[in-house]
């Protein structure tokens, strides 16, 4: 008895997309940041527009937190550094 298989490729691409795992940088309120400074920075930094970065505002100081980028650990560490030198309270998840 005889069984045909066919060999399936794969492109780099689509092997690193399939092992690579989504981690997301997290605004956290606190007491400490005005609503102006939180919109300038998410803007400034992150390329928001006013609207959305007052939205992700709103929603970290009455949900307590926000995820507000995607992506790799060290795309995401880069920006929490980057955020935290602002002030801002941040943490990669």
């Amino acid at each position: 008895m005889s069984v045909e298989t066919t060999q399936e490729t794969y492109t780099l691409e689509e092997i690193l997309a399939s092992v690579k795992e989504s981690h997301r940088l997290i605004l956290w309120n606190d007491e400490i940041n005005t609503f102006d400074h939180v919109i300038y920075c998410l803007m400034h930094h992150l390329q928001y527009t006013e609207g959305e970065a007052e939205r992700i505002a709103w929603k970290v100081h009455n949900e307590g937190k926000c995820a507000i980028l995607e992506g790799s650990f060290t795309e995401m560490e880069i920006y929490r550094k980057i955020l935290k030198a602002e002030g801002l309270t941040v943490s990669v998840e």
